[in-house]
């Protein structure tokens, strides 16, 4: 690479690797269990406008951002604040070091819960493959999993699987995963998508998802939850996403990956809401979100439908998935921050991290205990490190240091607009999203 310090956990091996691992991390439980429920209570296509608007100018100008502050430092959250600091006042270095502390225990705090939601997962993919989840009553099903150490073997094989893949490094494990297990997710929800279409009744999901309610655009709930869903969605968290940018070549064009990163983050949450709430309404079934949908309504479903035996296997398969690059992510950004910060090896950061995970997270496998536990960093934590990025990038760092490395790589310079819309618009929004997010308890 050159001009650039390779790091030493290799890197991404072109923009295309690098936009299909940021995918993977953007594209969740929130794209599957959330969003086809909030298009269609929120004005169905209508919604689409102020979600993609929101879309746009946080996959603009928020997601360019942390890519940028990472490959200019060169390493994850804790290097890169502590570079945002430096280059104010070399005094500052300890500042940014403490400062990044939040944002990075936001993305351990979202890997704890999210592994145990993935082992619920997992456990719904292996009662798919047996038979037994056709048979059970779907809510003692998954009540089984989601109680007080009610899933310990599926919980330790997920944290297992992504400490494996992270051990073979960016190229050989990240990338090459992210390559096969998301085009996997697209093609597993297309044909998921295109049997639903062929359900007698279908057609009233459609119309709930794409028939605009034009009133809501009046609400502002309506924009509220367009802006809460995208920002949460493409996973700006002011620390994950900062650490692929520290493996990105210096010749790739940043703000054009992280638009690219938006477009399919978009596609998933539009795919998944096609795939899911035509059948949802074409068994009469109430519309729910979170854990109810995925856990309950679906397997309620997969129970009726023709050939559901193997339609529930190829949803949980694509769901675990989507949610094992999610946490691919959120292992990395601490794993290298650790390596990196106290100087230990690859493999024994991303040991500490998983033991830690599974350590703290096998305490709360019933859903009453991790959903609070996710409210509290989804709500307090995670924001509140966004605001800290958001803040530490386009105005401790600076915006002239900032463009210069976005336009590293581009063959064009910077529309004009960017840095104002960065540092006027989106750094407000992300406070916003704060308070809003106390106001009526979780927007994301």
């Amino acid at each position: 690479m050159a001009n650039q310090k390779k790091h030493q956990n290799g890197g991404f091996s072109s923009s295309i690797g690098f936009v299909i691992a940021c995918v993977g991390s953007a594209v969740g439980l929130g794209n599957i269990w959330l969003f086809p429920y909030r298009l269609g209570q929120y004005g169905g296509a209508a919604f689409l406008i102020p979600y993609l608007l929101f879309v746009f100018l946080f996959g603009w100008v928020g997601l360019s951002a942390e890519f940028g502050i990472g490959r200019l430092a060169g390493t994850g959250t804790i290097g890169a604040y502590e570079r945002c600091f430096q280059e104010r006042d070399p005094r500052l270095k300890r500042v940014g070091s403490v400062v990044s502390w939040l944002p990075l225990m936001g993305s351990l705090g979202i890997a704890i819960g999210y592994a145990v939601i993935l082992g619920w997962v997992l456990n719904s993919l292996a009662g798919a493959l047996s038979g037994t989840l056709m048979t059970a009553e779907p809510t003692a099903f998954f009540t089984a999993a989601a109680s007080h150490f009610g899933n310990p073997l599926w919980h330790t094989v997920v944290i297992a699987m992504v400490c494996l893949v992270l051990m073979f490094g960016v190229t050989s494990g990240i990338e090459k995963v992210s390559r096969i297990l998301m085009p996997l997710f697209y093609v597993l929800f297309i044909i998921l998508a295109i049997w639903v279409a062929t359900l007698p009744g279908a057609g009233e999901g459609y119309r709930f998802l794409l028939v605009p309610d034009w009133s809501k655009l009046l609400e502002p709930y309506t924009w509220v939850m367009a802006m809460g869903q995208a920002f949460f969605s493409l996973s700006i968290t002011g620390s994950g996403m900062i650490v692929y940018g520290a493996y990105l070549d210096k010749k790739e064009d940043i703000p054009k990956a992280s638009l690219r990163t938006a477009i399919f983050d978009t596609m998933a949450a539009l795919l998944s809401a096609l795939a899911i709430m035509p059948a949802v309404f074409a068994y009469g079934l109430d519309v729910k979100s979170g854990p109810p949908l995925m856990f309950i309504t679906l397997p309620t479903v997969f129970q009726q439908m023709p050939m559901g035996r193997l339609f529930a296997a190829f949803f949980f398969l694509s769901v675990l998935f989507a949610g094992l690059t999610s946490l691919i992510n959120m292992f990395e950004a601490v794993s290298e921050s650790w390596q990196t910060h106290f100087k230990l090896g690859r493999k024994t950061a991303v040991v500490i991290c998983s033991a830690l995970t599974i350590g703290v997270g096998i305490f709360m496998e019933s859903e009453e205990r991790v959903g609070a536990w996710m409210d509290f960093i989804t709500i307090q934590v995670v924001p509140i490190g966004a605001v800290l990025g958001a803040i530490s990038i386009y105005y401790v760092l600076g915006w002239s240091k900032l463009r210069k490395e976005l336009e590293t790589g581009r063959q064009k310079p910077l529309s004009r607009a960017f840095g104002p819309v960065g540092k006027y618009v989106y750094v407000p929004l992300t406070i916003l999203v704060v308070i809003l997010g106390f106001v009526f308890h979780g927007i994301g």
